[in-house]
């Protein structure tokens, strides 16, 4: 009894064991500096093209099938010096903002008043849901058939791809707002319009633009199936000329194209919705 009294206390083995900063660095959900961030951001595609040169520079994977990164840069070039390739993607990023705005401009009202009113979504719920699962492609025929070949048709693909999106996730959102809020507002002798427009729409906007900048990025797939059909311009356009001459390097860069351009209004979406919701950091 006395030696095991006296006997130093021992100390349970930890699953945590080094450096404690180290094991902060590794702790889930820890955040990363920014500077951190963009070196690891940048490290994987430094790692990417590392490994698709090897692949292709090396011998392993014939060009007929995939072309290196020194000839992707080389037909990316020709794309804008002999074939007007600014025009594509000029046309490419119209079709997507215009069936986007189109989009929003229906689907956020419809969506609000889906998440404000109880039979609202009632009504449309069970519709909207229907269709929010139907491809977005397989309207094309019947869009050719109604609106042709032109812009109309392409934007109307994006506006079907989107919508539906749109109108079910703000309607969430609208409808997961604080009820105490709300009962605060009554008390106070708010009308039930005064209820949407001065409560849920402010609480529920900076979550409504992040929707927004999700779909944004769904918008462009949509718009380059748009264009693989019917389409005399836009990087779809050029990526369908390029599958027929099995120029893989054109390929390539037309989708890299798209993942850039993609990348920056990513970007200005949320240094817009920054700029516009501050306040929502302090939530």
């Amino acid at each position: 009894m006395s030696r095991a009294m006296g006997a130093a206390p021992t100390t349970p083995p930890t699953l945590d064991s080094g450096h404690p900063a180290r094991r902060r660095r590794l702790a889930p959900l820890e955040p990363v500096s920014a500077g951190a961030r963009w070196l690891l951001g940048l490290a994987f595609f430094v790692l990417f093209f590392a490994v698709w040169a090897v692949a292709t520079l090396g011998g392993f994977v014939s060009p007929t099938f995939l072309a290196s990164p020194i000839t992707m840069v080389q037909e990316g070039w020709l794309l804008f010096t002999q074939f007007g390739f600014l025009h594509d993607i000029g046309m490419t990023v119209w079709r997507v903002l215009g069936g986007f705005i189109l989009a929003a401009i229906v689907a956020v009202p419809l969506g609000i008043g889906m998440g404000a009113h109880k039979g609202v979504e009632a009504f449309l719920e069970p519709f909207v849901s229907f269709c929010r699962y139907l491809p977005a492609s397989a309207f094309i025929p019947l869009l050719i058939l109604w609106a042709g070949l032109g812009e109309m048709q392409k934007l109307l693909v994006i506006f079907i791809g989107s919508v539906f999106q749109i109108i079910l996730m703000v309607a969430v959102i609208v409808g997961n707002a604080r009820k105490d809020l709300v009962e605060a507002a009554y008390t106070l002798g708010a009308t039930p319009t005064g209820i949407v427009r001065r409560v849920l729409i402010p609480g529920a906007a900076p979550d409504i633009a992040e929707t927004l900048r999700l779909v944004l990025g769904w918008a462009w797939t949509y718009v380059i199936v748009a264009e693989l059909i019917g389409s005399s311009s836009g990087i779809g356009h050029m990526i369908t000329d390029s599958q027929a001459l099995l120029n893989t390097g054109q390929i390539i860069f037309g989708i890299i194209v798209i993942g850039l351009i993609g990348l920056v209004s990513d970007a200005l979406f949320k240094l817009a919705n920054r700029r516009l919701f501050a306040w929502s950091a302090l939530r």
